[in-house]
């Protein structure tokens, strides 16, 4: 009886240590796979916006954004109405006074501003005449 139990062993043994042997080996394979890989930090958007011209008070060097991170994690997206934004910034971060265009109805309000180390420039408009204002453009300096 002591015969069959000892042949057992040597058998887990070997079942014990390919076990370990694979589980190494996909350990590698995720820790190799995830050097290869890229992360995004900052999602992309990959959606096509319209050229619009720009204001002419905008810089030429400046670059069109559709949404703006800012270093102290908050966000301006295109879309967001002005007082989303005076509460988000403070009616500090507005350096200059607002440039008015007018087209026919509506208006077009270009305000430039400096909050925590980053200059922008944001275009406001109204989708009509007595509606509130909204981001139609955010020009990065």
């Amino acid at each position: 009886m002591e015969a069959t139990r000892v042949r057992f062993v040597p058998l887990l043994e070997w079942l014990l240590a390919a076990g370990f042997t694979l589980g190494a080996a996909a350990a590698a394979t995720v820790a190799v796979r995830d050097f290869h890989g890229v992360r995004a930090l900052t999602p992309v958007s990959a959606e096509e916006v319209p050229a619009t011209d720009p204001p002419p008070v905008v810089p030429p060097r400046a670059v069109l954004v559709p949404m703006l991170p800012l270093p102290d994690g908050k966000v301006l997206r295109v879309g967001d109405a002005a007082s989303q934004i005076l509460d988000r910034l403070g009616a500090w971060a507005q350096i200059g006074g607002d440039s008015l265009e007018r087209d026919g109805v509506s208006e077009r309000i270009t305000r430039f501003y400096e909050y925590a180390g980053a200059r922008f420039a944001l275009v406001f408009e109204a989708p009509r005449p007595e509606a509130t204002q909204l981001v139609v453009a955010i020009y990065r300096e």
